[in-house]
């Protein structure tokens, strides 16, 4: 019985259209899901949308459409942007499309609920209770904010989301609640175990930290008043159930928990399924991390079910200049543009090669565009066009035999080719062997470049060997014949090894080869029986499995044509350029500012906190005012940077502030007549005592802000990459002995 394996995207949130975020973990899973099968695994892909919950009525209301009618939009919208980039079932993507407004959803995420409230917590309380909830609710969130999780505007007497920076809701009602705190110790214990549970480690770490900060109840109900759209709690109908335990549930309820069977998301299922398929690995954006690690695991414990196989959390999407998208600055990627100028497989081949998964990337029409041309244009394709149209302007189209006579070694060796071949061999099983390992790791970016150096190693073979003077000189016949041999049998291993990444391209070079049709050393008249034999598909040959010497000599090999057609820049971004950005349905484009509660908002970055301090205390760009996207907008002048007045300081105090987890509060010698409070978000990296006399970068003319109670009167600068996946954040320092209260110019 072949080992399963259970891969899922989020189900995505159905209150906006869909975008790269959504096109890209996909891809990915898709990339997983063939992979998987090619392997042997009898395999699961999910994907769907998450269709409940306040976000949804708001944004039905503006579109005047009811709520059911929204999510029908948005889920038939995603669909067609899947079909299109050939991730559907028609085109052998996912199996499942999942979404909670089928009525076996229901079913199960209220079994779900009553599982965990029938059961105690680690610490022996009872995991759910009801109760009064008085607090801000972020809506395109979906999560209660605690202090550390917003801040204040001057002048506003609401606090805004941190993310966001959308004024939160005051909500005082009645609620359900979670019993989250009693779970800290299981998760650390659990997290701290199994390192492969949350990766990349940055991430692991991450909520490690989050969870040691200490854990507070989660409300897991609205009132019906409030929240009308969602599944009712179980024997409770005046209360629905909160999104992220309704939308979590999916990833179970879709194998048929807690249901006697259902039909609704693709084939049929039901408790067998459940215990064939699960657990799951899960694919989600860094932005939805928390939910899918502390919150599902803790649902999980309670509910006396196993935990996910593990959850990878992917990066976010830059541009090309590393700024994060957005409407306002013109910078976002358009789906319809993608499918419109490029092949789905250069889209495909660009995702998992320009990111390293786990980390930010960049992405621009541009980018893409060159990354195209040199590695598939110049690289792959060029390696199959020059040695497929060699084989048949030399060979008459048959596959020749590569074997070189010991007698004709000699010939070999004076045009620079290896008599035996066993060199080029040792390499390509070498880089297989590491192609798999780090595909087995979703380490997917390394896996390409490893048999991109395989395609740059056989194109120096063939540009040194130079078959076209070969095929001169009588005495080098077998040295054309190995030369050829070894460029085709290489093709056939790359284009096996990359069905997953690019399933179309591969198969057209397979076939190409004279392999999607049983015609071994024989020629096939046609429409005769071997001639409509079925094709021996190379999403089933596992890589793992690839032999040298597997093409035999004698195949005829198909007119060659080009895979990947040269792409003209110039006049592809004029074209991009000139075209208005398409709305479908006639619904309202995404806000920049929306994440996803239940997907991946890969355009969403958090912004600096009001004031000009984040939650590491380094120096963060202002927003750009305006919307303009001109490139002159994206600098300042001298006189915008002399505005900023950086002082040279001096710690003199340096402590922890009670009950914040984060803040260091210090005290900071400016030359001034006493030392100035500053507040700043560095307790998770640093020692206070140990900065006791350090020399910093202070910004002495920030307006002073409060933050728990207390005044900070500038900022302390400290140096972090963007996407977080470096070291942690460093204090901007000297080298030389510098007088408190110089300015920095």
């Amino acid at each position: 019985m072949a080992q399963t394996f259970y891969i899922t995207t989020p189900i995505y949130y159905a209150n906006s259209l869909p975008h790269l975020g959504h096109l890209y973990t996909t891809i990915v899973a898709d990339a997983i899901h063939r992979y998987k099968k090619q392997r042997g695994f009898d395999v699961l892909f999910l994907t769907g949308t998450d269709e409940h919950g306040i976000n949804i009525q708001r944004a039905a209301e503006r579109e005047g459409r009811t709520p059911q009618e929204q999510v029908d939009l948005i889920s038939g919208e995603l669909k067609r942007m899947f079909a299109e980039f050939g991730l559907d079932p028609a085109h052998g993507g996912y199996d499942i499309f999942m979404r909670t407004t089928e009525a076996y959803h229901y079913a199960g995420a209220q079994h779900l609920w009553r599982e965990i409230a029938k059961n105690k917590t680690p610490k022996g309380n009872d995991a759910i209770y009801k109760g009064f909830y008085e607090g801000w609710f972020c809506a395109p969130c979906a999560e209660f904010k605690s202090e550390d999780e917003y801040f204040t505007p001057d002048g506003s007497d609401v606090p805004f989301c941190l993310i966001h920076e959308r004024a939160l809701d005051k909500v005082s009602e009645e609620s359900y609640f979670f019993r989250l705190s009693d779970y800290d110790e299981f998760l650390i214990e659990t997290i701290e175990s199994d390192p492969q549970i949350i990766r990349p480690d940055a991430r692991r770490n991450e909520v490690l930290s989050f969870v040691r900060r200490g854990l507070q109840d989660l409300s897991i109900s609205r009132q019906k008043t409030s929240v009308s759209w969602g599944i009712p709690v179980p024997d409770d109908g005046g209360h629905v159930m909160y999104v992220w335990l309704d939308a979590l549930s999916n990833y179970l309820t879709a194998l048929g928990y807690g249901t006697d069977g259902r039909t609704g998301a693709g084939n049929q299922a039901d408790e067998a399924m459940t215990q064939e398929f699960w657990p799951a690995m899960h694919l989600v954006g860094k932005d939805i991390l928390r939910q899918h690690t502390v919150y599902w695991f803790s649902f999980l414990k309670a509910a006396g079910l196993e935990l996910p196989k593990g959850v990878f959390a992917h990066g976010m999407w830059l541009d090309a200049d590393g700024r994060k998208m957005g409407k306002t600055l013109g910078n976002v990627i358009e789906v319809d543009v993608l499918h419109q100028h490029f092949q789905i497989d250069a889209v495909r081949y660009f995702a998992l090669r320009d990111m390293v998964f786990g980390q930010d990337g960049r992405f621009g029409y541009e980018n893409l565009i060159d990354r195209a041309t040199a590695d598939l244009s110049n690289g792959l394709g060029n390696l199959a066009n020059r040695t497929l149209s060699m084989i048949a302007k030399y060979r008459e189209g048959l596959i020749p035999d590569g074997k070189i006579a010991e007698e004709d070694y000699i010939h070999a060796r004076r045009a620079g080719v290896e008599p035996d071949g066993g060199e080029l061999v040792s390499v390509l099983e070498h880089a297989r062997d590491e192609f798999l390992r780090r595909f087995d790791n979703f380490d997917f970016s390394q896996a390409l470049e490893t048999l991109w150096s395989v395609i740059a190693r056989v194109d120096k073979m063939i540009s040194d060997a130079k078959p076209w003077v070969l095929a001169k000189d009588e005495s080098q016949a077998e040295t054309l014949n190995a030369v050829l041999y070894r460029s085709a049998e290489t093709l056939r291993w790359l284009s096996v090894m990359l069905y997953p990444v690019m399933p179309d391209s591969a198969e057209k070079i397979y076939q190409q080869l004279g392999l999607g049709r049983p015609t071994t050393g024989r020629e096939c008249a046609p429409g005769s029986e071997s001639d409509t034999l079925p094709p021996s598909p190379v999403s089933a040959i596992d890589s793992a499995s690839l032999k040298w010497a597997g093409l035999e000599p004698g195949t005829r090999i198909d007119e060659p044509q080009a895979i990947f057609p040269r792409i003209d820049k110039a006049k592809v971004m004029n074209e991009i350029k000139s075209e208005p950005p398409a709305v479908a349905g006639g619904l309202s484009e995404k806000p920049d500012d929306l994440v996803e509660p239940g997907g991946s908002g890969d355009s969403i970055q958090p912004p600096a906190t009001a004031g000009g301090t984040d939650t590491t205390g380094s120096v963060q760009p202002p927003a750009t005012a305006g919307g303009s996207d001109t490139a002159d907008d994206n600098f300042i002048t001298i006189d915008d940077f002399l505005k900023v007045e950086l002082r040279v300081g001096e710690i003199k105090v340096a402590e922890r502030i009670p009950k914040a987890d984060k803040l260091l509060r210090f005290e900071v010698d400016l030359g001034e007549d006493k030392p100035r409070q500053i507040l700043a978000g560095l307790a998770e990296y640093y020692d206070p005592d140990k900065l006791i006399g350090r020399k910093v970068v202070v910004v002495a003319n920030l307006k002073p802000r409060k933050m728990r109670g207390l005044e900070s009167q500038g900022m302390i600068c400290a140096a972090s990459l963007e996407d977080d996946s470096g070291p942690n954040p460093a204090l901007a320092a000297f080298l030389e002995d510098v007088e408190n209260g110089a300015r920095l110019k």
